[in-house]
């Protein structure tokens, strides 16, 4: 698998990813590969990825995923913090959804979480993300499809 600085990869947030199947499919067909990164709580077996456990401290996963990020790599993650980061690092950033994460929508997104905080704090309550469809794994698989596309060029 990836050794740093070597190549380009995918790195997975993977304890609670929904589309690792996906993933994995996707990268196949582009040679690409894939690291998973969970918590020692998690059991995750896979043939093609490498699988990356982390001690249970807190973000742990996160900051192991952003030491392992190089330039031009695919990472997939719900973390808007954590996209912000990895994106800091000239590396692409997909949410399982299928959205592509931006200067524009991370900045959005973040204010929206340190707003959603404070209603938290206050005792307040918001809604929360809907079910997850299978329009969402379609919409993920080709927005990360373009993105491995994208990323042969360089």
């Amino acid at each position: 698998m990836k050794t740093e600085g070597a190549g380009r990869a995918i790195l997975v947030d993977a304890d609670a990813c929904p589309v690792k199947e996906i993933i994995v499919k996707i990268a196949k067909k582009h040679q690409l590969p894939v690291i998973f990164f969970i918590d020692t709580s998690h059991v995750l077996r896979d043939d093609y990825a490498e699988i990356v456990t982390i001690g249970k401290g807190n973000d742990a996963v996160d900051f192991a995923l952003v030491n392992r990020t190089n330039k031009g790599d695919i990472a997939v993650t719900q973390d808007y913090g954590l996209a912000a980061m990895i994106c800091a690092k000239g590396a692409d950033a997909i949410h399982p959804s299928g959205m592509v994460y931006t200067k524009d929508n991370l900045d959005r997104l973040l204010f929206e979480r340190h707003l959603n905080a404070k209603i938290r704090r206050a005792g307040g309550k918001h809604s929360g993300p809907s079910k997850r469809s299978q329009k969402d794994n379609t919409r993920f698989e080709r927005a990360f499809e373009r993105l491995c596309e994208i990323q042969g060029g360089i």
